[in-house]
C-alpha cells in the first residue's frame, strides 16, 4: 500500500507487526478523528489493538518522527502472507492485565487492498 506521495521508507517511523494475524481495524466513531481524514483523497481513520512489550518507546517513536515532521507507518502482515502499511495519525499504550496494549488510530487509503475482513465497521 506504498504511496507515491509518501516520503522513503527510511524517512518514516515504522511499527512493524512481526507474526501473528493482521490487525483487526474497526472504524473509528470519536469525533475527534474526523479532522484526520481531511485532506484531497478520501480515507477512513481506523484503529487497531495490539498487545507489545514496549508501547511506550512505540508511542514515543511515532511522537518524535510526527515532531520532526516525518510520517510513522505500521507493517503488518495479511492473511496471504504479503506485508502491508498504513499510515499511523496518533497512538496510545495502555496497562491492561496481560501487560501492554497499542492502540494506533490509521489512515485507510487503499480499501481495496485490505481484506474484507480486516475492516470492521
Amino acid at each position: 500500500m506504498e504511496s507515491p506521495g509518501y516520503p522513503k521508507r527510511e524517512d518514516a517511523a515504522y511499527i512493524t507487526i512481526v507474526e501473528g494475524p493482521p490487525p483487526e481495524f474497526t472504524e473509528a466513531s470519536a469525533e475527534w478523528t474526523a479532522s484526520l481524514a481531511e485532506g484531497r483523497t478520501m480515507v477512513i481513520v481506523a484503529t487497531c489493538e495490539t498487545r507489545t512489550f514496549n508501547g511506550r518507546a512505540l508511542v514515543e517513536r511515532c511522537r518524535q518522527a510526527w515532531q520532526a515532521g516525518r510520517p510513522a507507518r505500521l507493517d503488518f502482515p495479511q492473511l496471504d502472507g504479503r506485508r502491508a502499511e498504513v499510515e499511523i495519525v496518533a497512538a496510545r499504550c495502555e496497562q491492561v492485565p496481560e501487560g501492554q496494549k497499542l492502540i494506533l488510530w490509521v489512515k485507510l487509503e487503499d480499501i481495496e487492498a485490505l481484506e474484507e475482513s480486516d475492516l470492521e465497521l
